[in-house]
């Protein structure tokens, strides 16, 4: 259970793990997509929407490739398998560096496809395209959201991976992969879970978590949920016209 091959095995599933949830020691230590690319990506604050272009883009592609690190390494770790030699190595190692490269490669025809037409495909850009007049485009809606991001009024709460950030005209949910926004005046609002937890790590209070589903009456739009503690949300989602919010869970 001590061979190098064991280690390093384990070793990597931990980095791997960690690298893709990102703990709050791996963000202290600047092991992230955001902090390894800083200088491509950009500033957030500067321009929200193409920060959040290239930072999912490179976040998928950093992940596809971890599974090619993994074979990487395993020349090292195991070198008597001739992993480095795919005539010699054995054919279930075969199959799993196609796997590796296959990955990356899907990875980089999507983000490809994405940046076509100054990224105007990514899933992002399209869903600020539904918002746009006729006269414009996503990039003016762009613009809007970037403009009221900055602005210190501002409520933005949750860890970096499901990120809840609401402003005057958008609620946006900020996920590794992706980024939800939805215009404040054509949403809909259901609590669809609500858990009353005995203290807080922070607050040694009661907290209660919410979770709320935010559906939005353009068509196109996709629906998402978020999730936190409901002092907090109730702030943040305070500019919401109250018919908009429902409760199933009340009572």
């Amino acid at each position: 259970m001590d061979s190098p091959e064991v280690t390093f095995t384990l070793a990597y599933l931990v980095f791997a793990v960690c690298f893709v949830f990102t703990p709050t020691e791996f963000h202290s230590a600047g092991l992230t997509v955001q902090n390894l690319l800083s200088g491509w990506l950009g500033s957030e604050d500067a321009a929200f929407v193409s920060y959040h272009l290239r930072r999912t883009s490179a976040t998928l592609l950093c992940h596809s490739l971890l599974p090619l690190g993994y074979y990487v390494g395993m020349c090292f770790a195991a070198s008597e398998k001739q992993l480095y030699s795919l005539g010699q190595a054995p054919e279930a190692w075969r199959l799993f560096f196609l796997l590796s490269v296959t990955l990356p490669t899907i990875a980089s025809t999507l983000i490809y496809y994405w940046s076509c037409d100054q990224w105007a495909r990514h899933p992002l850009a399209r869903t600020l395209a539904l918002y746009a007049l006729p006269q414009s485009g996503w990039r003016a809606v762009a613009s809007s959201v970037n403009t009221e991001f900055r602005r210190i009024d501002k409520f933005a709460t949750g860890a970096p991976g499901a990120r809840v950030i609401v402003t005057d005209t958008w609620v946006m949910k900020v996920t590794t992969y992706r980024v939800h926004v939805a215009q404040q005046q054509d949403v809909h609002l259901t609590v669809t879970e609500s858990q009353q937890h005995e203290l807080s790590p922070d607050s040694n209070l009661p907290v209660q978590l919410l979770t709320i589903h935010v559906a939005s009456a353009s068509p196109g739009v996709q629906a998402f949920d978020i999730r936190n503690d409901g002092p907090a949300l109730q702030r943040g989602l305070g500019s919401v016209a109250p018919a908009q919010q429902t409760s199933p869970c009340a009572g």
